[in-house]
């Protein structure tokens, strides 16, 4: 469990505090490229740790991240017109470029020395892997490049984006994404041949594919640090002289990394990026290393990702107003949750909690280490906030790394063993 303060630090992501300090010296993705992509088009409201800013692509095809709010009347920028290479106020016509300069004053008198003395607020902002990014901490320290993460570095056919609402704190989506002894009880399937048999006799694994989920449900786990964050390996049973071993990684400040199944199968990771302190965008990608996605690629993918709306708002279609679908007869005799989809199980169980859990009310077990470590580190970092510098944002290639899913000898140590598997 935390102290209440400690969750408070872990949790709290607006301008002032010490994990939006932290966050801030990362940059962030926070729209995908489709959002964004007409010059000139109509500018985009974004809600970004705690801040409300206003997002637009102008006549020369740059991107601009600006404070909502005209410095003038603070009219909602939402409304403005977008054209030469400006954003312009409709209420008195100020019109500021992608910098945050002011352009044109048409209501103030010529040569007024508020042309050169006002700014808006603005953030660099920029387009890469399909997504795009913003940096809004300080502007001495700009990170050199987005974490070369590999879905970002594989070809647009390799790769898909897609991003959803989630309506609780980052933290609590991505303890789910790292917290492998969740998989084989929220994502079991169960046998309905054997409804009268009690709930661990009728478990079945998440995936034909993922039997030792299904056969061994209590992981060793073993945190190892590592210059991007955290690696985690799920030791479970596989016979007399083997473990499988699933090995998830952890990357500063809210990326994962998930396991695939075999060497031919795409990758799938996710970034939990705060929107404020109470909402999150789950983005997940997926990619194949060497190969273009193919249908049915994007067909599982899909398939355990969340539908959402088709209305720009990236809501999900079913969330908590709808009990997520809650099915009682899918959950007495097909799975354990009554609910389709492991990203809707995962997304019922995390917004359950509440906006913000309260942690110092839990009571932790041997396998919740990861959960242990990853709040450690996290609170280790935001911290440090004296140091102007986060040494994950000036080494965007440490992001270069893969999950593993392998079966090894008892005696083999799983980082070593894994090595070939995860190697780039």
């Amino acid at each position: 469990m935390l102290t209440r303060t400690d969750n408070e630090s872990l949790t709290r992501v607006g301008p002032g505090t010490p994990m939006g300090i932290y966050m801030r010296r990362h940059w962030i993705p926070f729209l995908l490229s489709e959002e964004l992509v007409q010059r000139d088009g109509a500018p985009l409201r974004v809600r970004l740790l705690g801040e409300d800013l206003i997002a637009f692509r102008d006549t020369d095809g740059r991107l601009g991240l600006l404070d909502r709010y005209c410095p003038h009347r603070r009219v909602d920028l939402f409304f403005g017109r977008n054209e030469d290479c400006g954003l312009r106020c409709v209420y008195h016509g100020w019109k500021f470029d992608v910098t945050g300069a002011v352009t044109d004053m048409p209501a103030e008198p010529a040569g007024t020395p508020l042309l050169e003395s006002v700014r808006i607020k603005s953030y660099p902002i920029r387009e890469w892997g399909g997504v795009i990014w913003a940096y809004m901490g300080d502007s001495a320290s700009v990170p050199p490049a987005p974490p070369q993460l590999e879905w970002g570095l594989v070809p647009d056919n390799a790769r898909l984006v897609t991003k959803r609402l989630q309506q609780n704190n980052y933290a609590q989506s991505l303890e789910g994404g790292i917290d492998s002894a969740h998989v084989g009880i929220l994502h079991s399937r169960l046998d309905p041949e054997k409804a009268h048999l009690p709930f661990g006799e009728r478990q079945l694994s998440v995936s034909d594919r993922l039997p030792h989920m299904g056969t061994d449900k209590t992981p060793r786990f073993f945190v190892r640090p590592a210059d991007y964050g955290l690696m985690i390996g799920a030791r479970r049973n596989s016979g007399p002289d083997s473990y499988y071993w699933r090995i998830t990684q952890f990357l500063l400040p809210f990326y994962t990394i998930i396991p695939r199944t075999s060497e031919d199968d795409p990758i799938t990771g996710h970034a939990w990026v705060p929107i404020d302190d109470e909402n999150t965008w789950t983005f997940t990608m997926t990619w194949h290393p060497k190969r273009a996605l193919t249908e049915k690629d994007i067909e599982h993918t899909l398939g355990i990702d969340v539908p959402v709306l088709n209305d720009g708002s990236y809501r999900p279609q079913l969330d908590r107003s709808t009990e997520y679908g809650l099915d009682r007869d899918m959950q007495r005799l097909r799975n354990a949750t009554g609910i389709d989809g492991i990203g809707l199980q995962d997304a019922a169980v995390q917004e359950s909690m509440g906006p913000i859990v309260d942690r110092s009310l839990e009571t932790l077990g041997a396998t919740d280490a990861a959960i242990v470590a990853f709040r450690r580190l996290m609170l280790r970092n935001a911290r440090g906030t004296e140091s102007d510098v986060a040494a994950t944002a000036q080494n965007p290639d440490w992001y270069r790394v893969r999950s593993a899913g392998v079966v090894l000898p008892r005696e083999t140590d799983f980082v070593a063993g894994a090595a070939p598997f995860m190697a780039i």
